[in-house]
């Protein structure tokens, strides 16, 4: 039945916006009119019943569809609002202010048998361990009066730092973030 009805041309209308109704369409709609009333006088009261639930059946499903849409654009709007109250709270500056107090050159192994964690060795295209890089270390004195010692410098390159410059640093885990430009006394 439900393909009758679609062959006819019926349209669900109901969650269509209203538009202006020109002549050529207001004569379609009254062929589709006509055109439905004889189907259904073609019918008998049981087939009618039958198309009856069969479209009850499929507006309960467009609306469960529509209402799980809506759940889920909800969701994803709560889902969105989380991440970016986290952004904020991430940009928020935890830093602390350090001066580089020494750069360390990593120690070359004279003895080719030791393994090491590689914690410091910095890795090269290749895979071949004896041309790995090791990264320098660095010791940092922060504004809180540590003296920490950073076999990662972190962000930075150890290679653009120069001892005594000033740098920002996380205040549990002392991992340098950026360099910041020299101090100047303007007296």
């Amino acid at each position: 039945f439900m393909a009758e009805v679609r062959e006819l041309g019926i349209k669900n209308t109901e969650n269509t916006p209203k538009e202006e109704v020109k002549p050529e369409v207001e004569s379609k709609k009254t062929v589709d009119v006509e055109a439905t009333k004889a189907m259904l006088d073609k019918l008998s009261d049981q087939e009618i019943q039958k198309l009856i639930k069969e479209i009850e059946s499929q507006i309960r499903k467009e609306k469960s569809d529509l209402t799980n849409v809506t759940r889920q654009h909800d969701n994803l709007k709560k889902r969105l609002k989380e991440n970016n109250e986290k952004l904020k709270l991430s940009t928020q500056l935890p830093h602390m202010v350090a001066n580089i107090g020494e750069i360390l050159e990593p120690e070359e192994e004279e003895d080719g048998d030791k393994d090491g964690s590689g914690f410091n060795v910095q890795k090269v295209p290749g895979g071949n361990k004896k041309d790995a890089k090791k990264q320098k270390s660095l010791v940092v004195k922060t504004t809180g009066r540590h003296t920490v010692y950073l076999p990662v410098p972190g962000l930075v390159e150890a290679e653009d730092l120069k001892p005594g410059e000033l740098v920002a640093v996380n205040k549990e885990s002392f991992i340098v973030y950026e360099k910041l430009p020299a101090e100047y006394d303007s007296r």
